[in-house]
Formats: C-alpha cells, structure tokens, sequence
C-alpha cells in the first residue's frame, strides 16, 4: 500500500479514538452512556441513525450482490428506502414521546417492562436476550467486513485484521459511549456518503462512460444483469421488499429516535437521513455495476494480484471487494486512503451502536434488573463498558470461525430482529389494547421463527418455494398474530396503562 493511503487512514483512525475520549469526558451517568442524555439534534440524529443502520454491507455487501446478480438485487434497496420512510414517519415520534413518558425508559427492554407494567421481568429479559443472542451475530457481519478490508488492502492475515479493528471500535466505544458513538457516526456517514457519489463516477469514466458501461454489462451478461424482475422469481422479489419490515424492529435505529432532542426535530430529522439513504443507496448499486464493467474489461488482474485480490477471467474471487479494488486502481493515494477509511466508517459506526445496545440491555436490563438493582450509576455505567468488551470477544469467535459473506450474516441478524421486535413495537405504539402476555409470547415467536425458518425450512428445502422465502416475512406475521390474539384473550391492560397510551398519541397528534 502507498504511503500517502497508509497515513490518510491512520489519520482517520487517531480521530475516531479522540472522539471516544471526549466522549468519555462528557459522559457523567447512564442516561449520558446509553442515549447522549437525549440531546442529539436532527441532523446527528440522522446521520447517526443511517450509518449506524447501514454498516459494511452498504459498501461491501450490496455493491458485491450487484455485480454478481446486477439489479435484480436492487429489490433490497427498494425495500429498504420504504421501510425506513415508513420508521421514521411512524414510529421514530411516537418512540420518543413514549419512552420519555414511560418513566424515562433509555432501553428498548426498559420501555416494554414500562409499557406494559411488567412486574414478572420477563420482558425485560425476553428482549434483553433477543438483543444480545442477534446483535452477537450482527457485530460478526462486521468484523468480517473488517477482515476483508485489512486482508485485501494491508496484506494483514484476518486474524490480525480482527484484531485491529476490534480494539479501535472497543476503545472509542468503551470510553465515550452513546456521545461518542453518535458523532463518530455523524462523521463516518459523511464519509461514506461521499465514498459512494465519489467512486462510481470515477470508475464510469475509466469504463468509457454511462454508455459505455451499460453496453458492457448488457453483452456479458446477456442483458440479465440490466434486468430488476426478469429472472428474479417473485420469492426473491417477496424477500427483498422485506428486508424494509425490518426497521421497525432494529434496536440500534430505535435508540436513535428515543435519543433526538425533540420529537418535534424527527421531520427534519427524516428529511436528512432519506435524502443520505437514497443517494448512498444509488452510489452502491452504482459501484456494482460499474465496477462489474470496469474490471472485466481492463488488464487489471496483475494489479489486484499485488495488492492480494483475486480476478480470474475478468471476474473477482469475492465480489465483496469490488469497492476496494475499484479505489485501489482508480483513486490517487490520498483519496484511497479516505475511499478506504470510508469502509472502516461503514464498519465500525454499525459496529458501536450494537455494542453499545447490547451492553445496554447486559448492565441494564440483566445486572441491574436481575442482580443489583440498587446498583449506582457509575457502577452500572463501567459494567456496561466491560460488556462491551466481553460481547466484542464472542462475536471476533463467531467471525473467525465463520465463511458466510458479509450481506449473509447481516441478513440472519436483521431478520432476527425484525421477526421478534417489529409488531410488537408498531403494536405498543398504536394498539392500545396490547397485553405484556401478547407482547413477551409475540417476541419469543419471532425470534424462533426466523432462526427456525433458516437453519430448518430453508436449508432443509421444505415447502418448495415457498420454503425459500426469507425468514423475517413468516417470522413478522407469525409474531404479529401471536401478539394480537392472546393480548385479546388475556385481561386487558390497567386504567394507569391506557391513560398513558391517550397521553402519547394526543402529544404526537398535537
């Protein structure tokens, strides 16, 4: 790697880490730790919440599934720009107002326990573990991205790129908490928003032009690569809207929108991060398909040979890598330092936000819900920083010992917590006849849904097609239905429960 690369990115590196420190010096009680004392404005609530929401999968993951597939595989970006309107429309003002009404809940365990008036703490701890058991896969997905970085860029062995970005994300994460945490993300979308508008231009000139490009993939591929719903299937049409039902139930978005300063700042605040999404969405399709024509036309394989990427025949032994081989070939060495920082932002502002949620429900919702429950806050805020350390740990295990690409891991997770969080979210806060039973059996349904739908109906092809579809839409509706019906056939909630619930949607309505 060039000098000039190597440095811009070290730079980028140290300026993460002094964010965690004056994170740390800002951070005085758990409230500060877990949601930045809900001072965020619009703006960082925005950015935050989509690098927080998009990670390596928008620059590795989704540019990698369109250069193999071309824009059949775009039907994920659709369905994702619709289910993240849709969240920040319905639910990102009412969750504010609700979790602040709700006895100042700071975590997504903490507003069901308050919602519903659960003395049983099982719902605190249903979804503390749903949190922990999903998010430990999630933050594998993006140590994986952060291996093939290092491996494809440094020539690291993956160990050693494990290691690495795992002390950098630990360490401003471990110090600065959610303050931290949020304006590291605030940066790291900038920086990835400007990755993908950036590149995809570059790499369309060097193919000749739009033109150009177009015409090349269209004779490679025999057109199928220019194709969104010739060839697709309507089970993979079905899969890839779904992936938008997901956003109701990310607990690392839903912090974002508990966290704005006001609830009357999500308008604003859902004007910037739609516009980021749309626009990066469209820069890695771009990159995709771009880089499928540039690669396969140039005499390139030498190089990428050099710097530990693999091309036969004109095609990429990982399509993962696209984005870095792309900035390795095409970007002077200054910018493909900062091209290549972008990836690292990808990664890690995904990375600390699971952490962080993960640690939360560990200190808050195990230790002091179940073990301490007089315990200070400064005792509950360096439990959750030694969480964040331990839960780090599993998921490098998983990492290392796991051969999935990075969209695929992403994909288990998050229809993890779509399936298990998602109705029973949008029914807490528009149902007001939703029970704890209805809710704790809703999300207990979800979350084996989909882990049953996976690692059972898909890969035992059951169901024919049908079987093939992806595991968030049996495991949604599933736990919807389950939610509805014994929350009707339980005793219906308290007078205090349901004046609570008039409350918020008369303040959302106003």
């Amino acid at each position: 790697m060039d000098t000039a690369t190597l440095v811009t990115f070290l730079i980028y590196i140290v300026g993460m880490l002094v964010l965690g420190v004056i994170g740390y010096r800002l951070t005085s009680n758990l409230s500060d730790y877990f949601l930045g004392g809900r001072k965020l404005g619009p703006g960082v609530t925005a950015l935050s919440a989509g690098a927080s929401d998009m990670s390596s999968w928008l620059i590795l993951g989704l540019p990698g599934a369109i250069y193999v597939s071309g824009l059949g595989s775009a039907w994920i970006a659709v369905g994702l720009t619709v289910g993240a309107y849709l969240n920040w429309q319905f639910v990102a003002k009412r969750l504010r107002i609700y979790t602040e009404v709700s006895n100042n809940a700071i975590t997504i365990p903490d507003f069901f326990e308050n919602r519903f008036r659960d003395r049983t703490k099982a719902l605190r701890i249903a979804s503390a573990a749903v949190i922990l058991l999903f998010f430990t896969f999630y933050t594998a997905s993006g140590l994986v991205g952060g291996a093939t970085l290092f491996s494809s860029s440094f020539g690291l062995s993956e160990n050693a790129a494990l290691i690495i970005g795992s002390i950098v994300i630990i360490g401003y994460t471990f110090l600065g908490g959610f303050i931290a945490v949020s304006w590291t993300d605030f940066i790291q979308g900038i920086l990835m928003f400007l990755a993908l508008i950036i590149l995809p231009i570059i790499a369309i000139q060097s193919a000749g032009g739009f033109q150009e490009t177009i015409n090349v993939v269209g004779s490679m591929s025999d057109g199928s690569n220019l194709e969104m719903i010739q060839g697709v299937g309507s089970i993979g049409i079905i899969s890839s809207l779904a992936w938008g039902l997901g956003y109701f139930g990310q607990p690392h978005i839903l912090v974002r929108f508990m966290a704005i300063r006001s609830h009357k700042d999500v308008p604003t605040a859902r004007f910037v991060g739609m516009g980021w999404m749309v626009l990066s969405l469209f820069g890695a399709i771009a990159v995709g398909i771009s880089g499928y024509a540039y690669i396969a036309t140039a005499d390139v394989s030498a190089a990428l040979a050099e710097r530990g990427i693999a091309v036969e025949g004109g095609v990429l032994g990982n399509e993962e890598t696209v984005f870095i081989a792309l900035t390795q070939l095409l970007t002077h060495p200054v910018v493909a330092g900062v091209l290549l920082a972008a990836i690292l932002a990808a990664i890690m502002s995904t990375i600390d936000s699971q952490l962080l949620v993960s640690s939360s429900a560990f200190a808050e919702d195990f230790y002091k819900g179940l073990l301490r429950k007089n315990a200070s806050n400064n005792e509950l805020v360096w439990v959750a920083r030694i969480s964040v350390v331990i839960i780090a740990i599993l998921a490098i295990i998983i990492a290392k010992s796991s051969d999935g690409l990075v969209l695929e891991l992403v994909e288990f997770a998050w229809g993890g917590f779509g399936s298990a969080f998602g109705p029973v979210i949008l029914l807490a806060l528009f149902w007001k006849r939703l029970t704890a039973l209805g809710a704790f059996l809703g999300i207990i349904t979800g979350a084996v849904t989909a882990v049953v739908w996976r690692y059972v109906v898909i890969e035992n092809d059951y169901f024919g097609d049908i079987g093939q579809v992806y595991e968030l839409v049996p495991g949604f509706i599933l736990a919807g239905l389950v939610a509805i019906i014994f929350s009707l056939i339980s005793r219906k909630p308290t007078d205090e429960v349901e004046e609570e619930f008039d409350q918020v949607r008369d303040i959302a309505n106003s």
